[in-house]
């Protein structure tokens, strides 16, 4: 009688990988989350619609992350949102980051020193994430709520970021970008973006004059690392017509003096030191 061979080799996973070497489900479960996260509340089939996933899927996948916490479904609307272990893990990035919590006190005395909603955000591949603000009484007046996402090259913090990077990391970024003029004042790379960042790097703020939203405007600085390498950004935004040409520079030299005060208090230098 001839005896079973056995199986040699790495034994087969229960979970499909793809080609880059990552996890499919959990590949698919984090895509899923994400854009939980982004839509705010949704429902199951737009959701799987909003990712490509087969709907049996996605509501697998769901139900999974809301045995964690991950999310919470909204019984009487029938919709999903992200739950309070998603905010739990966010949280514990706020806490680890020393910019953000050093920042906090600095970004209200903004506010009041300019009477604008004051902003921080941290870099994230070609965009910026808003992770910190105090909003002024004004009230007409700019609002992002936390993690809210915008390209950096259509952004008064992300520009400042942009014009601390290298050659190099500049090109890098802006290759990686889907480059849409957003107003008729967005700033593209063969429309006047170096030029823009250039003069940003000169004087040490940059200004958004309407380049990512009509009647909004935005002067940001780059906050750096013990690297001397921008890590973060501080703005402040409103409405354009508190924003005109002959405020910008005692705007600029406001939020370029809190970003260097945030950069010197968590231990970072600028490019110039």
């Amino acid at each position: 009688m001839e005896s079973q061979k056995r199986p040699r080799g790495r034994p087969k996973s229960m979970f499909k990988e793809s080609s880059a070497g990552t996890m499919q489900s959990l590949d698919r479960a984090l895509g899923v989350l994400t854009t939980v996260a982004g839509l705010e509340r949704v429902a199951l089939s737009d959701l799987a619609r909003e990712v490509d996933v087969p709907t049996a899927t996605t509501h697998r996948i769901l139900v999974t992350l809301q045995k964690h916490g991950f999310v919470s479904f909204d019984e009487e609307r029938q919709e999903w949102m992200v739950g309070i272990e998603a905010y739990r893990t966010g949280a514990s990035f706020l806490r680890r980051n020393n910019v953000l919590e050093i920042g906090r006190p600095i970004l209200r005395r903004l506010m009041l020193d300019s009477g604008e909603t004051a902003n921080l955000a941290v870099p994230d591949g070609p965009e910026v994430v808003f992770v910190g603000q105090v909003e002024t009484q004004n009230p007409i007046r700019a609002f992002f709520p936390p993690g809210a996402r915008t390209p950096m090259y259509a952004s008064g913090t992300g520009k400042a970021i942009l014009a601390a990077l290298s050659e190099e990391s500049l090109n890098k970024v802006l290759a990686r970008t889907d480059l849409i003029a957003f107003t008729e004042n967005t700033n593209l790379p063969q429309a006047g973006l170096h030029d823009d960042l250039a003069e940003t790097r000169r004087r040490g703020w940059s200004y958004d004059h309407e380049e990512r939203y009509e009647g909004m405007s935005c002067i940001g600085a780059a906050i750096f690392n013990d690297r001397a390498e921008p890590c973060a950004g501080i703005s402040v935004s409103g409405p354009t017509v508190r924003f005109s040409l002959d405020r910008a520079p005692e705007l600029g030299m406001l939020v370029r003096n809190a970003a260097q005060e945030i950069t010197h208090l968590s231990g970072g230098r600028s490019p110039s030191q």
